[in-house]
């Protein structure tokens, strides 16, 4: 007897697991990168925001301050999402690469044509901040889910990692990629691709880590309608980011416009800022260092004139100039017979190439870069102070710098700067420091006067006037426009202090072989005494002095 025959079940095919290997090392690598990115959008908006608001203590106190909260409160909203936590990572991802990579662009377009970014400055940081602290618990999850569907044999054989190793591996990776991007920021990035490129090559970047990640190595966790969602999210945000990426010289270009008006003749990026060139063709140029004015050609000569000059009054062989990179208080230096040297120590070769290339510049500051009696050394002048005791004194020493409430000048207006200075000035030598609006920032202009008196100096304050003063473009343009006492008029006052190392005051005027002024005159010194001094507490309380570890110069 022939048995019929049997049919067997079809087997079930299970598919070999994944190995912990193949989860945990992309993860980290991934973790890595994405690290590097959020901490280059982080330092993107801190130098940003001090680039367009000033006060980068501030930016950077409010930028990594909410930062920190928002990704508290990302870290718990994120276990809504560990049930779908693949899905959910690569949408994370995507949204930060979008929001991160177009962070830098639209702080810059809502400066430039809204005129007011804090508020954008603190979204930007919110969002990015939610973003990145729900990226460490989604992909625990991920790689948890991953471990515990893991064969038990294949779990005795390559060993249970805890939870708490697997932590470890993630901060790790979190940790090292923030170092990475930390560095990467201002050697790399900065200076190659500028702030705004910069931001969207990382977001690009961003986008796709975190979207390789999940439609390759979670793919089985996806539902075809997830993976076509995260692949058009990551689609569309890759063509936004590389559009931006090929029209971001023409915005660059119309918001610069927007700033500074249609007459921007040169706009350059030196390895330390941006100096743009403004002004009619035939007029005089203005000189914005950074976004913020440093020569109004209309009258800059109420300025130089002002700083210069009445620290001539006395001896004046020998000149130091700190800043000034533009030439224009050499220019006025010159023009005594008796002057036999000026050194003029500034930062950024790039300010002094333009002086020195620039038909406009030069012209302005009558070509002082020529005169073979100036020399100028490149460095910082806090750290050349330090380093020039024994190469001579000076009788006369100038202090061109920006307003001391910018962070990056603050060292340079501190009592130990001043004691320095101290040291490089011959017998009866005199010191003058411009010290910004007397009227607008008082007790900024008398924190300075405290700060002198504090490193042995005694001290006459005085103040000019000029339209200069008030600068009706770029980014401090609504700041100066709140504070200036004449907005109707368009004139406002620049603060100077002439100091020696003395006990009593020095006195205010002109030298006898001064040369023949535009603007200045013993009467107008006597005026601008008379106007700086009204400006002290009516109370006579005195500021306490600015020193390295204490700045007490304000925004």
């Amino acid at each position: 007897m022939i048995d019929p025959p049997v049919t067997l079940p079809p087997k079930r095919v299970t598919r070999a697991p994944v190995r912990p290997s193949a989860v945990r090392y992309p993860v980290l690598v991934v973790v890595f990168v994405c690290a590097a990115c959020g901490l280059v959008y982080e330092l993107e908006l801190v130098a940003l925001a001090s680039y367009l608001i000033g006060d980068s203590v501030t930016q950077a106190s409010v930028v990594l301050s909410l930062m920190v909260f928002a990704m508290g409160v990302g870290s718990l909203l994120a276990k809504r999402l560990r049930c779908r936590a693949a899905v959910g990572f690569g949408l994370v991802e995507g949204g930060l690469a979008l929001i991160g990579g177009c962070s830098a662009l639209v702080l810059y377009a809502a400066f430039a044509w809204i005129g007011e970014a804090r508020y954008v400055l603190v979204g930007f940081s919110l969002a990015i901040g939610v973003l990145i602290g729900a990226e460490i618990p989604l992909l625990m999850s991920l790689i948890q889910k991953a471990e515990s569907a893991r064969a038990p044999g294949a779990r005795e054989k390559e060993g249970a990692r805890d939870p708490a190793g697997t932590v470890a591996d993630l901060f790790a990776a979190d940790y090292v990629g923030a170092l990475v991007g930390g560095l990467a920021f201002p050697f790399l990035l900065l200076p190659w691709l500028g702030q705004l490129t910069g931001a969207l090559v990382t977001g690009a970047v961003n986008a796709v880590a975190g979207g390789g990640l999940v439609l390759w190595l979670f793919r089985r966790d996806l539902t075809p309608r997830s993976r076509a969602v995260l692949i058009a999210a990551n689609v569309t945000v890759l063509a936004v980011l590389a559009t931006a990426t090929v029209l971001v010289d023409d915005f660059e270009r119309a918001a610069r416009r927007a700033v500074y008006g249609d007459s921007v003749r040169v706009a350059v990026h030196t390895d330390l800022q941006e100096v743009v060139v403004t002004g009619e063709r035939g007029g005089p140029p203005d000189l914005f260092v950074d976004g913020r004015l440093r020569v109004g050609g209309q009258d800059e000569y109420r300025y130089h004139e002002s700083l210069v000059h009445p620290a001539m009054n006395g001896p004046h062989a020998r000149v130091l100039i700190i800043g000034g990179g533009d030439g224009l208080a050499a220019r006025e230096v010159l023009r005594y017979p008796g002057v036999r040297s000026v050194t003029v120590v500034e930062v950024d070769p790039g300010v002094v190439r333009l002086a020195r290339t620039n038909p406009e510049l030069a012209a302005l500051n009558g070509h002082a870069y020529r005169d073979p009696r100036v020399r100028v050394e490149f460095a910082d002048g806090f750290r050349w102070l330090r380093g020039a005791a024994e190469g001579g004194r000076y009788d006369v020493v100038i202090s061109d710098l920006p307003d001391p409430g910018i962070s990056a000048s603050t060292k340079l207006y501190s009592q130990e700067f001043y004691g320095l200075a101290s040291r490089v000035l011959a017998d009866g030598g005199r010191l003058v420091v411009h010290v910004g609006s007397v009227s607008a920032r008082p007790r900024t202009f008398w924190t300075v006067d405290s700060t002198l008196r504090a490193a042995g100096f005694a001290t006459r304050p005085y103040s000019a006037r000029g339209r200069g003063a008030r600068v009706a473009a770029g980014p401090d343009r609504a700041e100066r426009a709140d504070r200036s006492p004449d907005v109707s008029t368009g004139t406002g006052d620049w603060g100077y202090l002439l100091a020696v190392a003395d006990t009593y005051p020095p006195d205010l005027g002109l030298a006898p072989d001064a040369p023949r002024l535009r603007s200045l005159t013993v009467d107008d010194l006597g005026a601008g005494a008379r106007a700086a001094e009204a400006t002290r507490d009516p109370r006579g309380a005195v500021p306490p002095p600015s020193t390295l570890v204490h700045p007490r110069y304000g925004g």
